[in-house]
């Protein structure tokens, strides 16, 4: 319903609504985008959120990612080295790349729709000149981590709130600020000791291959308020958060990742699938995100809108 938009993606904020929407979006390496925002406060610690774009092209979410990315000294998390040519990735020849394939990390559990239409639109890229091969990542949920280090942040943030304006905060920011409230110095400091051997594994998957490739989601878009319950057999995440498998860890561990259209369920909802690159490599991300969309062009689909 717009030319551009921006999200702030902390464990899927960008690739979530896009994935559901059926647009493009991109979050970049952390640090890519500075994070001041001319506010007197300081910048607080976050290890897990980065801000990127939105749109119905991948050009256009680059030429926005473009202005967007940048070294700024009020914002001391921020990369210091110049950004890639983000616009002229657009045009990059992909052919040779080596793409690895996870229909579901290992542990996530994936509507058969969304399965089949990913796992066709990864071996699109055969035709491009890649080759695509399975990954055998198999990792477990690091869910807890994201949720103590994300609330955590949450509550140093707004936890003066829960006293004030209790009543006028919705329920999710209620649970996330009681949660943050909840955590020990030493479930801080766990969580962040677990965060190294996640990177660690993504970092000998990226020895071999220069993309991952996953579904965005597991399901397709559910009607507001009302999430999927059967979406997972752990009690450790709470049910609004089931989810989003593929999205938070990759917040962990601070590599860039874009969610493409790919198809439609049968219902008509569209399908997004995750290209996942090395650390500070969006230009990989956004060349092989434009030889899809030049395979199999989506801008000409828009939804109905009563």
């Amino acid at each position: 319903m717009c030319a551009l938009a921006t999200g702030s993606d902390g464990g899927g904020s960008i690739r979530i609504p896009s994935s559901f929407c059926g647009v493009y979006g991109i979050k970049p390496t952390q640090g890519r985008v500075p994070r001041y925002s001319g506010a007197t406060a300081p910048v607080l610690p976050n290890f897990t959120s980065q801000s990127g774009p939105m749109a119905r092209t991948v050009r256009d979410a680059d030429l926005l990612l473009h202005v967007m990315a940048g070294y700024d000294p009020r914002d001391p998390t921020c990369l210091r080295e110049t950004p890639p040519d983000f616009l002229a990735a657009v045009d990059r020849d992909i052919r040779g790349l080596r793409l690895a394939w996870s229909a579901d990390f290992g542990y996530a559990v994936v509507d058969l729709e969304v399965a089949s239409t990913t796992a066709e639109a990864a071996r699109q890229f055969e035709e491009l000149g890649c080759s695509v091969e399975e990954s055998g990542l198999a990792l477990e949920s690091h869910f807890d981590i994201w949720w103590t280090l994300t609330t955590t942040g949450l509550h140093v943030s707004n936890g003066h709130l829960l006293e004030s304006h209790q009543d006028q905060l919705t329920w999710y920011i209620l649970d996330g600020l009681r949660h943050g409230a909840k955590v020990t110095g030493a479930d801080y400091a766990k969580a962040l000791g677990r965060i190294d051997p996640l990177k660690a594994r993504f970092a000998d998957l990226f020895e071999t291959y220069d993309l991952l490739l996953s579904p965005t989601m597991p399901v397709t878009a559910m009607p507001v308020g009302h999430y999927p319950r059967d979406i997972g057999d752990t009690e450790a995440e709470p049910y609004y958060f089931r989810f989003l498998p593929f999205t938070y860890p990759i917040n962990l561990i601070g590599h860039p990742a874009a969610s493409i259209p790919c198809g439609f369920s049968s219902d008509g909802l569209p399908i997004g699938l995750h290209l996942i690159g090395r650390r500070g490599d969006e230009a990989t991300v956004i060349a092989a995100s434009a030889a899809f969309e030049r395979a199999r062009p989506w801008i000409q689909h828009r939804p109905t809108v009563a």
